[in-house]
């Protein structure tokens, strides 16, 4: 029904805009930190939910949608290395250290899902300007 690329776009949707909610980001003192006390990070994980949503609606554009996996790939890449800077530089002392949580992974699992994407995405594409050739 669905072609391979839109599962794995509907997992990154999924991944950057549902388990934000449900998982912390990390844990300093007992007290998690979700992405919601900071507007960067609402921000960016915004931005890459919405990209993978129009990615999705853009089915029939294949370049398009292989440019916005990329963008989005590169919007995850910034978000990851935020969340480790800001971990790795976060205040506290010997008490309170910051524990990370499973939220400071997901943009690793939905980089790993736009990969896929746009390598199923590049097959499709190879494949229709092979069919062209013959013709």
């Amino acid at each position: 029904m669905f072609r391979v690329q839109t599962y794995y776009l509907i997992a990154s949707l999924l991944i950057t805009g549902v388990l934000p909610f449900i998982f912390p980001l990390w844990t300093i003192a007992e007290k998690p930190f979700y992405f919601m006390a900071d507007i960067v990070y609402v921000s960016l994980f915004g931005l890459s939910t919405t990209l993978s949503l129009l990615s999705i609606l853009s089915h029939t554009k294949r370049q398009q949608q292989f440019v916005m996996g990329r963008l989005n790939i590169i919007l995850n890449l910034i978000l990851l290395g935020l969340l480790v800077y800001r971990t790795l530089n976060a205040s506290g002392g010997t008490t309170a250290v910051p524990e990370k949580g499973v939220g400071m992974f997901l943009p690793i699992f939905s980089i790993v899902f736009l990969v896929l994407a746009n390598k199923a995405i590049k097959k499709d594409e190879d494949l229709v300007k092979s069919v062209d050739r013959l013709r």
